[in-house]
């Protein structure tokens, strides 16, 4: 519960300092109320996004003078708990809600709910289907597309094949692959993989798959999967496909218990670019990764939210269809992590 502690203090300050900021006249300072629930506070990515959430409120409100009320909540991978907390944060008057929804597919109640108590509500990175996100108009998505994450890391792992000729262990030309996928089902474990692979086959490399394993994105369960893969398939594995950082870690953890040197172990390749992440491309345990963007994220989603509560101006905010705002991946390597690492981590350098 560490993390999600740290996050809950963080919002608790962030109402603390920006109604000190404003000095606190009552009959010019207005108080806005943001609620978030987001889907599994062990999600090291959505951990860190709802860090970058909270210093975003309060870098907002310095700048606003508006007193800005931030209360982060944990769904613990449970839709029902995630439809209490969004009834919760409305009868307590939030003025926009944040859902990191935990099933993409059943949206419904919580948008009835916001709809009969006209609260917008801001959807973040699990996309629900399109026809759910026009069912009213106050309803938005902040994330990114991906089939960039997918088409990036299909790059990567096709440049280390073609660069590096040690990957080709039986030297036959082709990559001898397993996937590590999300939760069974999912759209973006499904597009990650996919593009993924494609990707690798547009750029000309010969690829053989092996196996995979549904790991939810858990790093644990990675370990333990690919353990068994490792077991199963030994060192005819060259490539380790991951549908996030975590996942990925969850392998070289992997091959750290099997006692593997790391100059024989299959190439890893992530996506999100977590700080654990960047620190595997760092030191070479990852090949590379896609870093998904939360520092612009947060502030977009943080900005929106600001601007819907304050009956602002959207026009200058780049709504896609008038619902979406997408941010771009980027390719991490060993020759950028550094700009990443810097990136994520400012306060380090």
């Amino acid at each position: 519960m560490r993390k999600w502690r740290i996050l809950a203090g963080l919002a608790a300050s962030t109402s603390i300092l920006l109604t000190g900021c404003g000095g606190r006249d009552t009959a010019t300072v207005k108080t806005i109320k943001i609620g978030v629930t987001a889907y599994d506070q062990y999600d090291t990515f959505i951990s860190q996004l709802m860090n970058e959430l909270a210093q975003e409120a309060v870098e907002q409100g310095n700048k606003s003078g508006i007193a800005i009320n931030l209360e982060i909540l944990d769904a613990a991978g449970s839709q029902t708990t995630q439809n209490e907390q969004v009834k919760s944060l409305i009868e307590k008057e939030c003025d926009v809600i944040c859902v990191n929804l935990v099933d993409r597919t059943e949206p419904t109640t919580i948008t009835d709910m916001a709809e009969k108590n006209n609260v917008p509500i801001i959807f973040f990175n699990r996309e629900l289907v399109e026809e759910d996100l026009a069912r009213w108009s106050q309803l938005y998505y902040v994330g990114a597309d991906a089939f960039e994450s997918g088409i990036i890391e299909g790059e990567i792992a096709a440049d280390a094949f073609k660069e590096n000729e040690a990957l080709d262990k039986n030297g036959d030309g082709v990559f001898q692959y397993v996937i590590l996928e999300g939760e069974a089902g999912h759209q973006d474990s499904i597009v990650r993989t996919e593009y993924s692979i494609n990707t690798l086959v547009e750029q000309g490399v010969k690829v053989e798959k092996l196996g995979y394993a549904i790991a939810n994105w858990k790093r644990a369960q990675a370990q333990t999967k690919a353990a068994s893969i490792l077991t199963q398939f030994g060192d005819r594995i060259e490539l380790i496909i991951a549908n996030n950082d975590d996942m990925a870690l969850g392998a070289i953890d992997a091959l750290k218990a099997a006692g593997i040197p790391q100059k024989d172990w299959p190439a890893v390749v992530g996506i999100d670019g977590t700080d654990v992440g960047l620190d595997a491309v760092k030191n070479g345990e990852m090949i590379g990764t896609a870093y998904n963007d939360k520092e612009g994220q947060s502030q977009q989603m943080l900005t929106l939210a600001f601007e819907l509560a304050t009956g602002g101006d959207l026009s200058d905010i780049e709504l896609t269809d008038g619902k979406y705002i997408r941010l771009p991946y980027y390719r991490v390597t060993a020759e950028n992590v550094d700009e990443y690492i810097e990136r994520s981590r400012p306060e380090e350098n």
